[in-house]
Parts: C-alpha cells; sequence; structure tokens
C-alpha cells in the first residue's frame, strides 16, 4: 500500500521550512524525502510513494522532483506549501523523522547517504564524481533500514 506521494511529502518539509525560518535547499529537500522513504521501508515494510530514488553524485534524488526545484539551484526554496492531511500514523512518522534529520544541513545529509549501503550498491563501483541514474531499489533500501531499526530497538 502506497500512502502518499514524493511531492506531498517534499511540501511536507517545505512548509516545515517556512514555518519555522529553516533554509531548506533543493540538496537538502531530496535527502529528507529519501529518509522519509526509506524510514518508512525499513519500519513498515511499505513504501510511503511510489516514486524511485536515483544514486547521483550528491546521494539520492527523485528526478522529477529535482526538476520541480532546480530554478532555486542552491539557494533555499521559496514557495508556500501546505502539508497534506496525512493519516495520524503518517503525521507522527514524519515528526519523528524532522526531529531526526531536519536539523541537520544538506552536506551533512549528503554524506550520511555515502556511508549508506542503498546508495553506495546502486553506484557500484563508480567514482563519487561521475554521473548516475542508476535506480536505488526499494528492496536495498528496505532491507538496509530495516537492519537499523531493528538495532535501534534492542
Amino acid at each position: 500500500m502506497v500512502y502518499t506521494t514524493a511531492a506531498a511529502i517534499a511540501d511536507y518539509f517545505i512548509w516545515l521550512a517556512n514555518e519555522t525560518g529553516s533554509y531548506l535547499s533543493n540538496l537538502k529537500l531530496q535527502k529528507l524525502v529519501y529518509y522519509a522513504q526509506a524510514w518508512h521501508l525499513g519500519i513498515y515494510g511499505q513504501p510511503l510513494f511510489d516514486e524511485d530514488f536515483e544514486a547521483w553524485i550528491h546521494g539520492p534524488v527523485i528526478p522529477a522532483l529535482y526538476q520541480d526545484y532546480k530554478s532555486f539551484g542552491w539557494k533555499p526554496i521559496l514557495k508556500d506549501a501546505e502539508p497534506e492531511h496525512f493519516s495520524e500514523e503518517i503525521r507522527d512518522f514524519l515528526e519523528e523523522l524532522t526531529e531526526a534529520y531536519f536539523g541537520c544541513d544538506a552536506f551533512e545529509l549528503e554524506q550520511m547517504t555515502h556511508h549508506e549501503d542503498p546508495w553506495i550498491k546502486a553506484r557500484g563501483n563508480l567514482s563519487l564524481d561521475t554521473s548516475s541514474n542508476a535506480i536505488i531499489s526499494k528492496e536495498s533500501i528496505r532491507d538496509y533500514y530495516k537492519t537499523r531499526a531493528e538495532a535501534e530497538e534492542q
């Protein structure tokens, strides 16, 4: 069962940045959306949304979402956004995720993804500065984060 879309999750983080006066670049947005999908897969075994991430140079990216905010470059995304009316379960999940990741800057989040198996495995033997459109499979994300979630429960 898919619960929402990547764009709706992005809108949630854009809304949150607006509410808190936080700096949110396209790079940071991609990583926050990635971690939402990753932890949802790891904890619940189900994707939060259908879209796939690709293993780009700067970490996991949804190309269509990237295109939506490409015009902002490295500057903050300036857009009025309202969060979708998520279920209580999804809202609570996003609030927990926000506590863990929203305070990180884009570079920190990028570095975190660069040390995690799903991005590393999708890129294979490519150098860090080589472009890639390789899909990071939902299965590899689920398996990696399921192991992390189980380890955190102990």
